[in-house]
């Protein structure tokens, strides 16, 4: 039977491993359970095909026959992903998973589709019947381009990790929660939304809430905006990595310098290394005009540059040249790539502008590579990822020597160690003050240095005088990031969500593919209100970087929403991922609330837990939020006291009084009244 659009062969194509069918049948069951489902799901008759005999050819054990190219014309491919599955050697991870990826990539469709309800989502629609380890999920991620995103049949106790079975003799014992009914039952409703958004068709069910919709617009072109792809390295030797990574990076550095220019930072044009998209995908992708493309050539101590801009709106070349010389004349390179831009913009620099552009902060690539990694191991937001990013600064010193750069990069280290609640010991906070006094006394007009003074004197409580930093480092520095950060979230914290909210605009022009920025939108639109508005932007920054934290933010946006399940769902995932830290102890003390686990939720509850949680205004809020889920109103009012207590205060009298609806049932108490009585004030009179 056909597929029910035209031009493919089948709707549904299963793949799997013999080894995991063999001896229980489990993929056969589940195959038979979902066919039963699709016919109570589509109107029309879903074609499937499931490869089970031995001679059709297309197993593992059996050579490539013409006729598989032609199955594999489907709309959705289902692998089903098991640990024997992830082997790159295997007939169905080679022939099947790999060669759909690439066919799709290049159909009338393309492999990720528009969804009725606004998402995207890829037309590869995963089954995971074990947990994996690491490195089994990023061969998955490899292959599909993205984060593994699967609808998961696994029955998980003490000791157990296995496929889940259609009828459990202890399903209450499953640790996952889930049931095999009811993961049927999403895997069809994701195949109907698929082939629907295929169809171009919007669905709509009576009775059923509002879907949750991601509306993030881009911002009107700016027609002098341009960013700089990673240089390729057109030379065998892996060092040459370092010298086309490093002078990528010298001129995004050198152009963010100047007003008049929008320029993407390096956090989102570095996502685009080793990309084979055209010029005009990547322009659109980061809303820019101008596209700066080049090469590097080493061949001992002789270089040789090329490079090209172009204009994306007519994949017109403005401006094209090649350069050659050897590694000393490298910066030389770099100043004149930078003014070649500058002359065929026709951009008017002032003094200041010409000066930062021959500014050299870290003149040596392999430093400049080390401080990329430390900048990339902060994200992980995990003691491990903190020492390895001091690992790197300290080698770049070794190297280079004392230098405001690799100062703040540890001064960050720090700051992170304390914000994240990995380890908020005074020790921390001693050192982030060593690293602020050492990138001064080598720039005293650092912004880097009035962003960690900022911050740091935001932990220490002085909230206006770090607003006073942080504002004097977006002088010296308009596009500086981390202070732009830092800043929105005082604003985002104080309920001054208008002053926020232009923070934000930036940082998706500057940064559109940084998983910080879309954290910080979501954060922005979530304390104003705006709960499904700040869920695409959660979703948005966890497709770009599957963090812990990110994940989390996702969670409760959902419980916000009241999709209870599929909160506490993430909930739990978070809280294996990322157990020593904050989210991950906020991620299981929230779903004992959301699960009525009084009890459970109240054994957390021991002096270094209340210690971690009143530390951050955010957490606090979360906190008193969970004891209000429990019944608990006084300890959920002396929560959201401790949040109003913060060293940064939290001030949002809209979210608190009105807009939480985890808080509905204290706002008729007293005690809470007169809080918010004193809240209205403060938030009333606080300035920007």
């Amino acid at each position: 039977m056909p597929s029910i659009i035209e031009g493919y062969n089948y709707d549904i194509f299963i793949s799997y491993r013999q080894k995991d069918n063999k001896h229980d049948g489990w993929v056969t069951e589940f195959v038979n359970n979902l066919k039963g489902e699709l016919e109570s799901t589509f109107k029309e008759e879903i074609s499937v095909y499931f490869d089970i005999n031995p001679h059709d050819g297309l197993l593992e054990t059996h050579d490539v026959d013409a006729s598989l190219q032609e199955k594999l014309k489907c709309l959705v491919f289902i692998p089903v992903i098991s640990r024997t599955y992830c082997d790159p050697k295997s007939f169905a991870w080679k022939h099947e998973f790999k060669s759909f990826v690439e066919q799709a990539s290049q159909d009338q469709f393309g492999l990720k589709v528009k969804l009725p309800n606004g998402n995207v989502a890829s037309r590869v629609l995963p089954i995971r019947i074990y947990d994996l380890n690491k490195a089994d999920i990023k061969l998955c991620e490899e292959v599909l381009g993205g984060v593994l995103r699967s609808v998961d049949f696994i029955y998980k106790s003490a000791g157990v990790n296995r496929p889940l079975r259609a009828d459990e003799d202890h399903p209450q014992d499953n640790t996952n929660k889930t049931y095999y009914r009811d993961q049927i039952n999403k895997v069809a409703n994701s195949i109907n939304e698929i082939i629907s958004g295929l169809k171009n068709e919007r669905m709509e069910f009576e009775g059923e809430t509002k879907e949750i919709v991601s509306t993030i617009e881009k911002p009107p072109l700016q027609d002098k905006s341009i960013i700089v792809l990673p240089f390729e390295n057109m030379s065998s030797d892996s060092e040459q990595e370092y010298f086309s990574d490093g002078l990528t990076e010298e001129i995004i550095t050198a152009l963010s310098n100047i007003r008049d220019l929008l320029v993407i930072s390096r956090n989102s044009a570095m996502t685009f290394k080793g990309t084979k998209k055209k010029t005009i995908e990547i322009a659109s992708e980061v809303n820019v005009r101008y596209v700066l493309e080049g090469s590097v050539r080493k061949s001992g101590n002789n270089l040789r540059i090329t490079a090209q801009l172009i204009n994306a709106l007519t994949d017109a070349h403005i401006w094209a040249d090649k350069y050659s010389g050897t590694l000393d004349d490298v910066f030389d390179i770099q100043e004149k790539v930078s003014q070649s831009i500058v002359e065929a913009l026709k951009i008017k620099l002032v003094p200041e502008e010409k000066q930062k552009i021959l500014a050299r902060p870290i003149d040596n690539f392999l430093v400049y590579d080390l401080h990329i990694k430390d900048q990339n191991a902060l994200l992980a937001s995990t003691d491990e990822g903190f020492k390895r990013a001091l690992q790197y600064i300290n080698q770049g010193l070794e190297i280079i020597g004392e230098n405001e750069i690799l100062y703040a990069d540890m001064g960050q280290v720090y700051m992170h160690y304390i914000e994240m609640g990995v380890d908020r010991g005074e020790h921390n906070f001693k050192k982030a003050e060593e690293c602020i006094e050492k990138v001064f006394s080598l720039n005293p007009n650092s912004a880097n240095g009035y962003y960690l003074r900022g911050h740091l004197k935001l932990w220490r409580g002085h909230v206006k005088e770090s607003i006073k930093d942080l504002k004097q480092a977006l002088l010296i520095d308009p596009n500086h990031f981390s202070s732009n950060l830092i800043l929105c979230s005082i604003y985002t914290t104080e309920g001054k969500q208008d002053s926020a909210r232009q923070i934000t605009q930036r940082l998706l022009k500057i940064d559109p593919l940084n998983p910080w920025s879309y954290l910080m939108s979501g954060a922005v639109e979530m304390f104003d209100g705006q709960f499904n508005q700040s869920l695409g932007f959660f979703q948005k920054g966890y497709e770009l970087e599957p963090l812990p934290f990110l994940k989390f933010w996702i969670a409760m946006e959902l419980a916000y929403n009241n999709k209870l399940e599929e909160a506490c769902q993430l909930l739990n995932s978070v809280s294996i991922e990322a157990p020593g830290t904050v989210w991950g102890q906020m991620a299981l003390f929230s779903l004992h609330a959301i699960q009525g686990e009084k009890s459970k939720a109240l054994e957390m509850v021991n002096e270094d837990f209340r210690i971690a949680m009143k530390a951050d205004p955010w957490i606090a809020i979360l906190t008193a939020e969970s004891y209000a889920l429990m019944g608990l109103k006084e300890e959920s009012i002396e929560w959201v006291e401790k949040g109003v207590h913060c060293t940064m205060p939290f001030l949002n009298y809209p979210f608190l009084s009105k807009s939480d609806p985890l808080l509905e049932n204290i706002r008729g108490e007293e005690r809470f009244k007169k809080l918010m009585e004193r809240v209205k004030y403060e938030w009333e009179n606080f300035e920007v």
